[in-house]
């Protein structure tokens, strides 16, 4: 029975300063910011912060993988942002009475390269679900704008 008791005192004390190790270390402090600014959504400030920890330390997983998750969450920031300029523009186009031929080359220019910058985008299992889901909203509304630009033609 001493012998059960032994061990489990020693990995209890073992995990205890395994978790202090990790609490106390600059790099996985800093790991643990990115991870809540992430969580946030403010995936600049996270890839900034994992940066910073996978420098202090290279063999930190948790840094490589919210900076790698950072880098694809601005991806799509940056996918969505674009689409929402090129919805605006060609919403400005379409109001006008007479849609002349270069404005339909115009919307149609757009809309593929929304279409081609979707299929560029690569998510994970991580990857926040609300900005695939977003970008796949976008990318659903270029293809029906595409369809519609090309049949008037």
């Amino acid at each position: 029975m001493s012998y059960k008791l032994f061990w489990l005192i020693g990995s209890f004390l073992l995990l205890l300063a395994m978790g202090f190790y990790i609490l106390l270390n600059p790099s996985y402090e800093k790991s643990f910011e990115a991870k809540y600014f992430y969580s946030l959504g403010r995936y600049d400030k996270s890839l900034s912060l994992a940066k910073d920890a996978f420098v202090l330390n290279n063999y930190n997983r948790m840094a490589s993988t919210i900076m790698a998750q950072s880098k694809i969450a601005l991806e799509y920031k940056q996918y969505i942002e674009q689409a929402k300029t090129y919805l605006s523009e060609i919403n400005l186009l379409v109001r006008t009475e007479n849609i002349s031929d270069a404005d339909r080359a115009r919307m149609r220019m757009m809309s593929q390269i929304v279409i081609q910058g979707y299929v560029k985008l690569s998510s994970s299992v991580i990857t926040d679900k609300s900005l695939v889901k977003e970008a796949t909203h976008y990318r659903d509304e270029f293809i029906k704008i595409n369809e519609k630009i090309s049949t008037s033609i």
